[in-house]
């Protein structure tokens, strides 16, 4: 740029100012947020019951966003104690601190307010949020998470008519409180009372489409305890994503989703005009727990009809199968414009092996549950503060073993210590007559086997 007639001065500001332009032009966008969090009636298997609310909304509102966007996240909590907020599925480099868990922050006190502030940096999928602390998740608090790719990426299937969160869980008529209440006194959760899906018991969720259309589900199991099985009556479902990577597009007539599991399919409305059911029925439990949601076809001239399209209930092979035809698209493009690559097992440099087993018993006449016979208990500073601070007696690096002791369960504020950005292998296993879910925090992993 040549600026005939000005001083030196002048054309160094107007460079300055050109350059300030253009760090803030390329700056990743915001989006802001503001979350109040309150109890309120809620009714979803027909009887009044305390639920907690975003916005007075339940399940909470979806969080909508585009990968590398700047998430930030006011939340004020009216409750009657301490809240926080865990972002199942998006990665915090660096910053766990953000994710809202024992041990990482402080809990937001009732009557106060805190500001998350996260980046879904290099990251797209289907995710959800869910209140992590006392119980409050059997009440409500949780909503779906979706970051779209950037308009620039391509993504190996044509753009849905439309996107809908399906949230879907076990559900308690108890109180979350008097949940609690039953574990410190020693026993484990009762049998759910129902499956509900967006908040809603049998035949209470609606989910409108236009015949000969093509729709994208994110299912999202925000429930306690139960694997779900989850199916559309008369429609398969091609699976395009699961938590941030795409798939394989394989075709499947129902679906297992396991507490935590986020999935992302295509459904492409086929059929004659009319209505059908959309199932969710409890996996591995003696008695079968079932709800049914709507697919209403705008043109529909009949309503949902008939028996209720059934699905798999014990059979524990055919889920190990399903989990085992999911591969990643290494061809498909991910939050960039390259492929989401890929990996040979055999050639990363594992520097440790992690054996964590779980485990549950009593301690002091409450149920308790452990991981290497540790049963974790919170120190009165979250420990990423205290490690940050440099606090010392808080915690102690080792005070839980990388393999199974096989000790009596004992209490301890539990911290493994490891090195960073060295590739570990994690066993799990589990002895527990039910299935476990691990929620890892922040961290992106490869299931290996």
């Amino acid at each position: 740029m040549v600026l005939k007639g000005s001083s030196l001065w002048q054309r160094f500001a107007v460079v300055l100012v050109l350059s300030v332009f253009a760090l803030v032009q390329s700056e990743d966008p915001y989006r802001f947020f503001n979350w109040n969090v309150t109890y309120g009636d809620i009714y979803p298997l027909g009887v009044r019951q305390q639920g907690i609310l975003i916005n007075g909304q339940f399940p909470g509102p979806d969080l909508y966003s585009v990968t590398n966007d700047n998430l930030i996240i006011n939340v004020y909590n009216n409750l009657d104690e301490p809240f926080l907020l865990s972002w199942n599925g998006m990665q915090q480099r660096r910053n766990s601190y953000e994710d809202g868990v024992y041990g990482t922050t402080c809990p937001i006190p009732p009557g106060k307010n805190f500001t998350y502030i996260l980046q879904a940096k290099d990251q797209i999928g289907t995710f959800y949020y869910f209140p992590s602390l006392a119980f409050h998740k059997a009440a409500g608090g949780f909503g779906g998470i979706r970051i779209l790719s950037r308009p620039r990426i391509p993504v190996p299937f044509p753009d849905p008519a439309s996107d809908f969160t399906v949230l879907i869980g076990d559900w308690f008529k108890t109180d979350h409180k008097k949940l609690q209440a039953k574990l410190d006194r020693g026993h484990k959760l009762p049998f759910p009372d129902g499956i509900l899906i967006n908040g809603h018991g049998p035949n209470g969720a609606f989910f409108t489409v236009e015949q000969g259309k093509t729709y994208r589900f994110r299912i999202s199991n925000v429930g306690l305890q139960n694997s779900l099985n989850f199916r559309i009556q008369g429609h398969k479902m091609k699976l395009v994503e699961v938590e941030g990577t795409h798939t394989v597009q394989t075709m499947y007539e129902s679906l297992d989703v396991h507490v935590g599991q986020s999935y992302s399919v295509l459904v492409t409305m086929d059929q004659s005009a009319q209505d059908f059911y959309i199932v969710a029925s409890t996996r591995f439990t003696d008695k079968i727990l079932s709800t049914t949601a709507t697919l209403h076809y705008s043109n529909s001239n009949k309503a949902v009809s008939g028996p209720i399209p059934g699905g798999p209930t014990d059979q524990i092979d055919w889920s190990l199968n399903q989990a085992r035809s999911i591969r990643t698209n290494l061809t498909a493009s991910g939050p960039r414009p390259n492929p989401q690559g890929s990996y040979h097992y055999g050639l990363i440099n594992i520097t440790r092996t992690i054996k964590l087993v779980s485990s549950a018993d009593q301690v002091k006449g409450k149920q308790r549950y452990a991981v290497n016979s540790v049963s974790f208990i919170p120190a009165d500073t979250p420990l990423k503060l205290a490690d940050y601070f440099k606090i010392g007696g808080v915690f102690r690096v080792g005070s839980i073993s990388d393999k199974p002791t096989g000790q009596n369960m004992y209490l301890d504020t539990s911290v493994m210590g490891s090195d960073f950005r060295a590739f570990v292998e994690i066993v799990f296993e589990n002895h527990e007559s039910i299935v476990q879910s691990w929620h890892i925090d922040g961290y992106a992993f490869w299931v290996v086997g």
